[in-house]
């Protein structure tokens, strides 16, 4: 059983402030000296990267279209031990998943999963009255979500805040805090959202301090930790990145990280690690070499294209990479990763290991993907099926006549795309993927590389981390 109080922040559509609310929260709490843990629902790498900044602990991600409704419980239980309190950020509105697939993944869909109180951040910059029925209307929607209260957002005065409580009151809404317009808690962002926090540094904690001092002066957080309270225990067992059998002699893995290279899951290390690796961070902007015995790298997303010029001045551990690429070690690369393996990005040299040139281009590519691996590797067997993510604005070139390695219906063809592995995912029904070939995608990396623009949670996919250990030995 996992007792741990928890609230989920919710909101109608995007744009609404769950990131400024559950980030303030946790920092609020953290600063009275409780131990709080943070999540984010959905494969967004950002938002937890503030979240671990005012808690002091991994942001964590829960995405039942990555791993699976079953394994949503156990992760939230692992990521909350010893926590005195778990907020959950949301993803979109409250009732948007993944697209073709009702509520499946949705905000509302973890909230039932986790049997955890709701609390709705509205943007009333533009309301008044009305919100009442807003709110009624999300109140009622849905079947198994308890909306425990509601947080106001760009309160213009204070006569704009009694109009919005008094409506509130009329659809018996607790209205749990009011924050006001503040240009001090706003974070910077670009073209892929905000600008993560390893990029901002001193930047990022003073904004996470802001926050913190805006939502204790403008929440009641004893109410909201009432909410959070009334949550009942949850049946669950804790997740274990533990191996069954972990490989011997701890080979050493290095995995990408630093500004360029800051998506990623918390769990992807720790898996290597239960299976039996030694993990090294190496940070392709300042390390010229690769840590002492590397056997395996892995590479994860990021943002290559904003430091493609310090990337490509970087020539010993561009060399370094290529190098341990021609001996067929493991290397496991996604979306940046695969940008900083090809031959170029927006002209600049990069790692040449991948025959492949990359541009930035104007046009988002986003949504979960259903992939078969084409070909036999290190990673999988030939004919497994995985769910990922995909989340850029570049598209790859590659050289013709490669074989492809995936087949999917949803990645163009022009995007590089390497190996898949792990056991068979689950789609957004909770069902296998449908048997029938997709679309060839991409290409093959050579050796032991796998470069993709596929983003896959390794928790939903644990033979990943368990193939790559053992094939450095």
């Amino acid at each position: 059983m996992v007792n741990v109080p928890r609230v989920v922040i919710a909101a109608p559509a995007s744009g609404h402030g769950k990131t400024t609310v559950a980030t303030g929260l946790l920092a609020a709490y953290a600063s009275r000296g409780m131990r709080v843990a943070g999540f984010k629902v959905g494969p967004d790498y950002i938002d937890p990267g503030y979240h671990a900044l005012a808690c002091g602990r991994p942001g964590r991600n829960l995405d039942p279209v990555l791993v699976g409704e079953e394994l949503v419980g156990p992760l939230f239980a692992h990521g909350s031990a010893g926590a005195a309190l778990a907020v959950v950020e949301g993803v979109m509105g409250l009732y948007d998943g993944r697209t073709g697939h009702g509520e499946f993944g949705s905000t509302a869909h973890v909230a039932r999963l986790l049997a955890a109180p709701v609390v709705l951040v509205v943007d009333a910059a533009a309301q008044g009255r009305s919100v009442a029925a807003l709110v009624h209307g999300f109140r009622t929607f849905g079947e198994g979500v308890r909306i425990a209260g509601v947080i106001l957002n760009r309160v213009g005065s204070d006569r704009h805040e009694a109009i919005l409580r008094e409506a509130l009151d009329e659809v018996g809404t607790p209205v749990l805090g009011a924050l006001r317009r503040d240009d001090e808690v706003v974070a910077p962002s670009r073209h892929l959202g905000l600008v993560p926090v390893v990029e901002r540094s001193a930047a990022a904690r003073e904004t996470v301090a802001a926050l913190a001092r805006v939502v204790s002066s403008t929440v009641d957080l004893d109410a909201v930790l009432a909410v959070a309270a009334g949550a009942p225990s949850l049946a669950v067992t804790p997740w274990s990145p533990a191996a069954p059998d972990p490989v011997p002699g701890r080979p050493v893995v290095a995995v990408a990280g630093g500004p360029a290279f800051s998506f990623g899951y918390a769990e992807t290390v720790e898996l290597l690690c239960g299976a039996g690796a030694e993990v090294s961070t190496v940070d392709p902007l300042h390390d010229e070499v690769l840590p002492a015995g590397t056997r395996a790298l892995v590479v994860g997303g990021g943002f290559p294209e904003v430091y493609a010029a310090e990337l490509s001045a970087n020539a010993p551990l561009r060399a370094a990479v290529a190098a341990l690429a021609a001996t067929g070690a493991p290397i496991a690369a996604e979306c940046a990763g695969l940008l900083w393996l090809c031959r170029s990005l927006d002209g600049a040299p990069m790692c040449g290991v991948v025959d492949a040139d990359a541009r930035m281009t104007p046009r988002l590519t986003l949504g979960y993907r259903d992939a078969v691996a084409l070909s036999e590797s290190w990673l999988a067997p030939a004919g497994t099926r995985v769910t990922g993510h995909e989340f850029h604005r570049t598209v790859v070139s590659p050289v013709a006549g490669a074989a492809p390695a995936w087949a999917s219906r949803e990645m163009p063809a022009e995007g590089f795309v390497g190996r898949s592995a792990g056991r068979p995912a689950r789609s957004g029904r909770s069902g296998l993927i449908p048997p029938r070939p997709g679309r060839p995608a991409g290409l093959g990396g050579d050796g032991g590389v796998h470069a993709s623009y596929l983003h896959l949670h390794w928790a939903g996919q644990p033979a990943i981390a368990r193939r790559l250990v053992a094939a450095c030995v």
